[in-house]
């Protein structure tokens, strides 16, 4: 079943656009915004259950909401890939060998077992292409700060729990994430990680060939799934975060 915001049927396209009009120098992106399998790979089906499709091994949840309402609040354009990120994952370059994945935190993914070459290039041309291609025109306009919306989980199997509630992920380029991080320093009760719960750099990831290539700013922000559960955290967060992001620009000089 597909889905969308408002849980209606819809016809398939491979991502959302909101607002591509918006003045804001602010690109809102959200790589893993759904869980939804196109009709087309293996009849919409991955063959895992729907407690695995609503896991993070699926997509980010809570993410999308959390970029819908900062897109609305920042007054910028926003961008959400509406495919799973066990189809084909749009925050991985292109050859990267987990693009594709067929284990994932203890799960195994049944129509990805012998997925090869001609239909990984199938699903990049159907769903992962045209969201980067529609991304680059967004992030071509003059001045644009990226902003990418992740959420992780808050513990994988086996491993320690994550003690961080927010995280800010860069590679080389600080001009905008290290004002970030010190003012989200500054949040009463809140842990921030830096470059964590994940390293900030992937050749090829979406920031990578959106940002980093073309000299953009930009920061990465990992919230931790269990805080933007609901459509209420999700606002909650969001309006939190607006007020963090204009002062680090500010701070930034940019």
């Amino acid at each position: 079943m597909l889905a969308s915001r408002n849980d209606r049927p819809m016809t398939y396209q491979p991502f959302f656009l909101h607002g591509p009009d918006r003045p804001s120098r602010w690109l809102i992106t959200c790589d893993h915004a759904t869980n939804v399998v196109p009709p087309d790979v293996n009849s919409g089906d991955l063959g895992l259950s729907p407690e695995d499709m609503n896991r993070h091994i699926a997509y980010d949840p809570g993410a999308y909401g959390v970029a819908h309402e900062l897109g609305e609040l920042l007054n910028a354009p926003v961008i959400a890939a509406n495919f799973s990120r066990l189809v084909i994952d749009p925050n991985r370059g292109e050859d990267d060998p987990t693009l594709v994945m067929r284990l994932y935190d203890g799960s195994l993914i049944p129509a990805n077992r012998k997925v090869g070459r001609t239909e990984v290039q199938r699903r990049l041309d159907a769903y992962y292409r045209p969201y980067h291609n529609a991304l680059g025109k967004l992030a071509a306009r003059d001045g644009t700060v990226i902003v990418a919306i992740h959420s992780f989980t808050p513990q994988f199997q086996g491993r320690p729990p994550r003690p961080w509630h927010v995280g800010v992920l860069f590679p080389a380029d600080e001009r905008f994430a290290r004002p970030l991080i010190q003012r989200l320093h500054e949040e009463p009760g809140l842990v921030t990680g830096e470059n964590e719960p994940y390293t900030g750099y992937l050749p090829g990831d979406a920031i990578d060939k959106h940002a980093t290539a073309n000299g953009l700013p930009n920061a990465l922000i990992e919230l931790r799934n269990d805080l933007i559960q609901g459509p209420r955290q999700q606002r909650d967060w969001a309006a939190r975060l607006v007020p963090v992001l204009e002062d680090a620009f500010t701070a930034s000089g940019l």
